[in-house]
This record gives C-alpha cells, sequence and structure tokens, in this order.
C-alpha cells in the first residue's frame, strides 16, 4: 500500500503554475474544494504534478467504483479503441452497446421487459427521463425534492433543488416543475420523516398547486447525495411507489450516484424493495469514461424512432468499460466488500462521535457515508465552517475528502478499498478533527507529516 506523503506542502511549485493557466483560460464556474492538481492515480491512491501522494476518499465522486485504472477495464478500453473509437448509434449499430443494454436490463428490479437509452451523463439520463415521462403519460407536470442535485443541464436543474447558486441567472427553468420535502431523519420534527414528507406531497401539494392526475412523474434519489447523504426510511420509498400506483404517476429513480453497487446493493431503491418504473444510471457505470444510462420498462417506452438520440450517447469505447466495469464488481465481490467495509467505517466514525463535539450526525448505506457537523449536539446548529476547514486540513495530510449538504462531509471511496486503506485514512481524520493540532478556526501552516 503506497504510504501517504507530501514532497511539499499543496499546492506545490508545478500546481501553483498550473492553477494560474487555469484562472486565465478556463470559465469558472466548477466547484474545486481545493487546489489539487491530479497526475496519475492507481487503485485508491492519487498522485498530484508535484509528486505528492493522496488516499482517495471519493472516488471522482463515485466514479471510479473498481478503483482508479483498474487493469480489467483499462484492458478493455485499450482493447475497443483498437478496433473502433467512434460509430455513432444514432445512425447505426455496433455489439457492445446492445450488449451492454442488455446486461443492464437483466439487472434492473421487477420482472417486466426493460429498455434501456445510453447517453453521456447523469445529466442527459434525467432529461431523458423527463422527456419520456412526459411523452409516455401525456401529463406536463414533474414533482422533485428539496435538497436535490439531478445535474446541471437545463431540464437537470430544474430538479435540482440543493443551491441557489445552481439555478442564479438561469431562469426562467423549465416549466411544470414542483419540489416536497425530502425525509431527513435526524432533523425531522416529529420523529416520522416519512410521514411528515408523504402528508406534505397528499394533502398540501396535491390539493392546492399539483393536480396528481396531471402529473406524469416523481423523481427521487434513493439517497440523496449532494443534499448531505440523506438515508430516508424504506417507508418513505414504499409510500411513494403506492401513492404513484394510486395516481398513475411514474416513479423515476436517480441512482447516478447511488448505484452500481455502492450502497452493498447494485441499486440502492432495492433496500427498501421497491421496483420504480424509470432509473437513471451514470458516474460509476463508463468505468471513468463518460456514460450515462435511462433505463425503463418497456411497456411506457413511448418513443418513436428519430424523436431522441445522441452522436456520442453509448460511445463504443464507453461501453466496453462500461462491461468491464460490472464484470469487475460481480468476480471481484466488490459490493459484498463495500458492504462490510461501509458498516466497518461507520462504527469507527461512531466510536469517534463519542470523543468528537462536531460529529452530530452518522449516516449512509455501504460506501455511500455521510458525516454532518454541528456546534452542539443538542441544538444541532451547522457547523458548516468547520465542515470546510476540516476537508481543507485532511487535504493538507493526504486525505481526498468531499463537501455535501450544507455542513456535511461525504465519504465514497472505490469499492475496492481495503481494511488497511480506511484505517489510514480514519486516522487522518480523527487527528484532524481531534489531534492536539487540530484548530478548526485555525488553518494550520507547514509540512504534512
Amino acid at each position: 500500500m503506497p504510504t501517504l506523503h507530501h514532497r511539499t506542502m499543496p499546492p506545490g511549485p508545478r500546481a501553483r503554475a498550473i492553477l494560474r493557466k487555469s484562472d486565465r483560460y478556463v470559465a469558472p464556474s466548477a466547484t474545486q474544494a481545493y487546489p489539487l492538481v491530479a497526475d496519475r492515480a492507481a487503485g485508491c491512491h492519487v498522485w498530484d504534478v508535484d509528486g505528492n501522494c493522496y488516499l482517495d476518499f471519493t472516488a471522482g465522486i463515485a466514479v471510479s467504483a473498481t478503483g482508479h485504472s483498474h487493469k480489467h477495464v483499462v484492458g478493455a478500453i485499450t482493447a475497443q479503441a483498437d478496433r473502433l473509437i467512434h460509430f455513432s448509434f444514432a445512425d447505426f449499430y455496433y455489439p457492445s452497446y446492445i450488449r451492454l443494454a442488455e446486461r443492464l436490463a437483466g439487472l434492473a428490479p421487477g420482472r417486466d421487459a426493460k429498455q434501456v437509452y445510453l447517453c453521456n451523463s447523469g445529466a442527459e439520463a434525467v432529461d431523458a427521463a423527463i422527456k419520456l415521462a412526459r411523452h409516455a403519460t401525456r401529463r406536463p407536470y414533474i414533482l422533485a425534492f428539496y435538497n436535490a442535485f439531478h445535474g446541471r443541464t437545463l431540464g437537470a436543474v430544474s430538479l435540482t433543488a440543493s443551491k441557489p447558486v445552481q439555478r442564479r441567472g438561469f431562469a426562467p427553468l423549465l416549466p411544470g416543475v414542483f419540489h416536497a420535502m425530502y425525509p431527513n431523519p435526524y432533523r425531522s420534527r416529529t420523529g416520522d420523516a416519512s410521514a411528515e414528507c408523504l402528508d406534505y406531497i397528499e394533502n398540501l401539494l396535491f390539493r392546492t398547486v399539483l393536480p396528481p392526475e396531471e402529473t406524469a412523474a416523481i423523481f427521487i434519489e434513493p439517497i440523496q447525495g449532494e443534499g448531505g447523504v440523506i438515508v430516508p426510511p424504506d417507508a418513505f420509498l414504499l409510500g411513494l411507489r403506492k401513492l404513484c400506483d394510486r395516481h398513475g404517476i411514474l416513479l423515476v429513480d436517480d441512482e447516478v450516484q447511488a448505484g452500481m453497487g455502492r450502497t452493498g446493493k447494485f441499486f440502492a431503491i432495492e433496500h427498501a424493495k421497491v421496483v420504480p418504473d424509470i432509473i437513471c444510471m451514470a458516474k460509476a457505470l463508463g468505468g471513468g469514461l463518460p456514460l450515462g444510462a435511462l433505463i425503463a420498462r418497456k411497456k411506457i417506452v413511448s418513443w418513436e424512432r428519430g424523436s431522441h438520440t445522441s452522436t456520442f450517447g453509448g460511445n463504443p469505447v464507453a461501453c466496453e468499460a462500461g462491461l468491464a466495469t460490472l464484470e469487475v464488481i460481480e468476480k471481484e465481490g466488490l459490493m459484498r466488500n463495500a458492504a462490510e467495509q461501509g458498516l466497518y467505517i461507520q462504527q469507527r466514525l461512531r466510536a469517534l462521535q463519542r470523543r468528537s463535539r462536531w460529529i452530530g450526525d452518522v449516516r449512509g448505506r455501504g460506501l455511500m457515508i455521510g458525516v454532518e457537523l454541528v456546534r452542539d449536539q443538542q441544538t444541532k446548529e451547522q457547523a458548516d465552517k468547520e465542515r470546510d476547514r476540516i476537508v481543507q486540513e485532511s487535504f493538507r495530510r493526504g486525505l481526498l475528502l468531499l463537501p455535501c449538504g450544507r455542513n456535511s462531509i461525504r465519504i465514497s471511496p472505490p469499492l475496492n478499498i481495503s481494511r488497511d486503506e480506511i484505517d489510514q485514512g480514519l486516522a487522518v481524520l480523527e487527528e484532524v478533527m481531534i489531534g492536539k493540532r487540530a484548530r478548526l478556526g485555525v488553518t494550520r501552516v507547514g509540512g504534512v507529516k
């Protein structure tokens, strides 16, 4: 296992030179958490351009499920690139698109026959789901949830309700989109987060501004990722399925971040034994290459030829990478590892919670884990600035984490992470949060040990 080491305090001289060029030439619309300039990566480790080594608890925002540059995935990419890099499925056929569609249709929950549309990203999959839901139902309205993140294209960002900056200046957005409360057990007012949110939909929205008979679909993340890794009660997802069935509404499951085995099951919604009508996928699906997918029950795929397609969607190289990724997840038992290691991480974090006044809640499934930070464990006052300092300090010590929600830390390492790597990363986090030098109001200066 590589040792975390820093040759220079990040960002080093090479990184600073690249950052200066980025400031000059790159549009400033991205949201980099800290000045990491990656050079190469392998497994659960990343090296920057100055030779500093980091342990990756982000997996490139849950993309590198099989670890960075897994040999089987790299081999599949290389072999396909030698044969055929591009031949648009919008106008022609090639085997890998069809093989991947068959594979995904077989993995989707439920006995109904499925059909698959491949695209380039999660946002594209969500846009496709919006179009399909409206086309299939001939209904105009869409319901999503507060704190949701579904992407940043104009259609997807109309459903996204995570941060004002993601919407500011882009109005008018897609018409006919409404939002409801998402159940957060940690911050429930009554102790029954599921009942609160289902009641909000049925007895407020449906009785005031959103006619259920004109609602095409409800879009739901089975676990909110960007929103703070919020895990809803299973009863909520079951109740939502029953609500959709009562009113003829399609249930769209956004598995872009939570899918591909990250939670210990292939789709996170399977934990609640709920069968959605449409599933959106991306991130880990392409093994690091741009690839998204929509999986839908065949009887609702009402599209006619030419109504929705993509020049690059389901690119031959990305499809082979996706097939190889699925094979690695299955053959190397990565879903089982995600479940086991995720349970271990949560146990360690709860032990840390008893020693640190900053941790208000630890939650998640498998290797999709959130740590909510508070200034007071009784009042649950959100510790947003302190969260940012912990993420920054962990980076300086060689651990890559990501913020999520207003005041939470997201832990989403590759699914093949080892126990030793977990212990190494958690030791860094523990030192930052309760070590003698940890001062969340002060940025530490000096080299990384």
